[in-house]
């Protein structure tokens, strides 16, 4: 426990001072001591391009600034480095890196700082961060930038990308068009944004016009962006003064220059007097000055190759790297685009095309159009026919007997029936169908086991209904309703009614045995219960009706048809007995307008007898139960014609009458009198 009590405080300890080291490796900035400016305020001279040009000499005319092919020169190294050490004067040397790139259009790029964006959120990056993030070979700084905001100037075109535009604020220029072209010297902002004729793919803005063709060009420089005082002094002394320096020009094979020297504004360096000298003296034609002083910086395989000249932050013992603005960057070749459009690759800064592909981007298949005709497409193949063509223009159909893409699929199709060369559907004669026409009429010279059509259908595939009566089947070729089945349609036709009867009878719901004998011993039952309560009210009716009834009488029933029409005799008789003769019509009908009589009197009639029932005079209503005995008071016609409608008559009085009435019909030859009956039956 004491050895690991020991150990833990010494892990920490060792990885705090990592941490530390680590931080004050990150947090060394620099003080932007050593400022070299070429003006005091804002950036570049505020006349116009037009001025530029009337000042210049005459020898060269219009032309404000001059165009030089550049190398490439394939292979490697991409480019070779150099250091050297200068004598200036008579005590001062000066130390500094000289870069030849022997193919600057694909090998050499302005980056902003940080990366893609840099200038756009104006922010600043060492040279050593910006190249090691873009695999630079050799770096060094390139364009000026704002001390105060850190916003880049002049113009910046990276990589064909148009970062920012200077808007024609005349300072030296250095661009490389699309076609490899080295451009130095001062533009127009038409030259700078028109993309009509040759864009750049690289630019960046620099201060002084070192070298013309091969000649010294400060003085004229001097005079065409000059404008106000730098923070050194003046113009002229922003030219005059020693201090670190960075260049860029190009020899006369074209092959791009970068100059570097290590320095400390009036201390060491160069002018840019002695800058020019020196690399006219190495051939090269034209160049011009880069940002310089503490901002001067050259990097190696991503590592700082130079000694910067403003202090460290941190401890002014020490020398910083500053943070700048653009840079110029050599590296790789590469392609355009880097992936060569997806169907190449990247070799030492070329696309080498997959099959099938052509250009220097590999962006054009070798097979153009019409090449394919109307029926295929260019590919990297090769024209691809559409299904069912074939050949290298695609102008020929598949071979019968295949079909598809390629006409590579076979055809299914049976019977000697070709198929379709685009889809592959068998084409079927008449009576047969089916997927590959494998079902139709078996002629009668073969063996083969086919079915045929569905009934109902006929011709092509059997895609055709039958027409005729009663929805029978028609001859599967010919459609003809005048057909008769063969055995196995008959077959069929039998195995197929047979099921659909079993099936509709199975799905009638059905009672077993037991269900039909509770179902009857309950209906029994009840009919049973039914006959008991109908006989048990039969006998307690009969025994009610028994016990309500006065003492038992002998009565009739006398057709009161014939005492109507008796009544209506007795007005016509002077002694009011009954005319028998007139009781034998059935067609009138006493009543109280007949006799002329009581109205209190009223008929009730029923279908074969109508009886004549009493009412009071006071109720004047109908009686609607005349079914009393028959000692209710009875009503002889000529009491009914006196009016004397309570004279009661006895049963035996009606009985009499009765029989009178039958003689006397039998005399006049009818003997089909009225029945009688006695009192006691209904």
């Amino acid at each position: 426990m004491a050895t690991v009590s020991v150990k833990c405080p010494v892990v920490w300890l060792i990885l705090w001072i990592c941490v530390r080291l680590s931080e004050t490796e990150n947090n060394r900035v620099s003080m932007d001591d050593d400022v070299l400016l070429p003006y005091t305020d804002g950036h570049g001279p505020s006349h116009s391009h037009r001025h530029v040009r009337d000042c210049q000499p005459i020898i060269h005319g219009n032309t404000t600034h001059e165009r030089w092919a550049a190398s490439k020169h394939g292979g490697l190294p991409v480019a070779e480095s150099t250091v050297f050490i200068s004598k200036q004067g008579s005590s001062r040397w000066v130390y500094g890196h000289m870069t030849v790139v022997h193919d600057p259009l694909r090998t050499v790029s302005v980056l902003e700082p940080g990366g893609p964006g840099g200038c756009g959120m104006n922010q600043r990056a060492t040279v050593v961060e910006t190249a090691e993030a873009a695999g630079c070979l050799y770096a060094q700084n390139a364009g000026f930038f704002n001390t105060k905001t850190d916003q880049c100037l002049g113009n910046v075109v990276s990589d064909g990308r148009m970062v920012q535009d200077s808007g024609g604020v005349q300072n030296a220029q250095f661009g490389i068009r699309r076609d490899g072209t080295l451009v130095f010297g001062y533009l127009s902002q038409d030259d700078v944004s028109s993309n009509q004729t040759n864009p750049f793919v690289q630019l960046v803005s620099g201060v002084v016009w070192l070298l013309r063709n091969g000649e010294v060009y400060i003085n004229e420089s001097l005079e065409a962006e000059c404008n106000k005082t730098q923070e050194t002094g003046h113009f002229r002394k922003f030219v005059d003064v020693v201090s670190a320096r960075t260049a860029v020009g190009h020899d006369a094979d074209g092959k791009l220059i970068l100059f570097h020297i290590d320095g400390q504004t009036e201390r060491r360096g160069m002018s840019l007097w002695e800058v020019a000298d020196f690399l006219k003296s190495y051939g090269v034609i034209n160049a011009i000055n880069l940002d310089g002083g503490g901002s001067s910086t050259y990097v190696a395989d991503g590592s700082l190759a130079s000694y910067p000249s403003d202090h460290c932050d941190m401890d002014d013992r020490w020398r910083c790297a500053r943070r700048v603005s653009t840079i110029l960057c050599v590296h790789p070749r590469r392609c355009r685009p880097t992936n060569c459009s997806g169907h190449g690759d990247c070799v030492d800064g070329r696309c080498r095309c997959h099959e099938g592909w052509q250009g220097a981007a590999c962006d054009s298949l070798l097979c153009q159009p019409p090449a394919c005709g109307a029926h295929g497409v260019c590919t990297a193949r090769g024209c691809a026919c559409d299904a069912g063509w074939r050949g290298e223009s695609c102008n020929q159909e598949c071979l019968p007997g295949f079909h598809g893409d390629g006409c590579n699929r076979t055809c299914g199709c049976v019977n000697g029936t070709s198929c379709d060369p685009v889809h592959g559907r068998c084409a079927c004669p008449p009576g047969f169908h089916g997927d590959t026409c494998e079902r139709g009429i078996v002629p009668r010279h073969t063996t083969q086991h086919t079915v045929v059509c569905p009934l109902g259908f006929f011709g092509p595939s059997c895609t055709q209904e039958c027409r005729c009566d009663d929805q029978c089947s028609c001859d599967p070729q010919t459609g003809s309703c005048n057909a008769t089945l063969r055995g196995e349609s008959n077959d069929t036709l039998h195995r197929a009614g047979r099921c659909l009867a079993t099936q509709m009878f199975r799905e009638q719901p059905h009672l077993t045995e037991r269900t039909w004998l509770a179902i009857t011993f309950t209906l029994a039952s009840l009919l049973s219960v039914s006959l008991l309560v109908h006989l048990a009210q039969a006998c307690c009716g009969s025994a009610a009706a028994a016990a309500r009834l006065p003492k038992r009488r002998d009565y009739s029933y006398v057709p009161l048809n014939d005492i109507n029409r008796a009544g209506a005799g007795a007005g016509r008789s002077e002694k009011g007995g009954f005319g028998p003769d007139d009781l034998d019509s059935e067609e009138e009908i006493w009543t109280p307008s007949h006799s002329g009589r009581d109205p209190d009197v009223v008929q009730a009639r029923s279908r074969t007898r109508t009886r004549l029932c009493p009412v009071m005079p006071e109720s004047r209503g109908l009686v609607t139960a005349c079914e009393a005995s028959c000692d209710w008071p009875s009503h002889s016609p000529n009491r009914l014609a006196r009016g004397d409608v309570t004279a009661p008559i006895s049963c035996s009085e009606l009985h009499n009458n009765n029989k009178r009435r039958s003689s006397r019909r039998g005399e006049r030859g009818g003997g089909n009198g009225p029945k009688t009956q006695s009192c006691d039956s209904r």
